[in-house]
């Protein structure tokens, strides 16, 4: 049953957060972090050959940011499972992220166990944007 992992990609570029992130998520005995990038060209070029189940990406990054990584994921392989990361809660950040294809959204400052449950909810198919973003989104129409 070893191979039940969800196997999931860090982008981001500050080396503390890819770091605490992954002894974070290697709580989680299903979660395995199979690579962690320190921006948007290392990821797009390991992603082809990883295919991580989840690729949890920082928005804020250059040369390459998070929304132009996940446009350009997205265009060549469409059924990919992004969650946008970031620590900023506007809900512009978010709905720009799921415009592109991202399937989900949490801030760096999501409890653990709400990035979890984010994690497994994107895995299954579904959509996930954190509570903190919630909040702060408009009614919908």
């Amino acid at each position: 049953m070893k191979n039940d992992y969800i196997r999931i990609m860090l982008v981001d570029d500050h080396q503390l957060v890819r770091e605490s992130f992954k002894l974070l998520l290697e709580n989680n005995p299903r979660f395995q972090v199979i690579a962690d990038c320190d921006n948007g060209n290392a990821a797009l070029e390991q992603f082809q050959s990883l295919n991580p189940d989840i690729m949890l990406v920082d928005i804020n990054m250059s040369p390459v940011n998070g929304f132009e990584l996940t446009r350009r994921i997205i265009e060549t392989m469409p059924m990919a499972k992004i969650i946008g990361l970031s620590v900023h809660n506007q809900a512009k950040y978010a709905t720009r992220m799921m415009e592109l294809g991202a399937r989900g959204f949490l801030t760096k400052t999501s409890p653990l166990e709400e990035i979890n449950r984010g994690i497994l909810a994107v895995h299954r198919g579904e959509h996930y944007i954190c509570e903190e973003v919630r909040l702060n989104m408009p009614p919908s129409e």
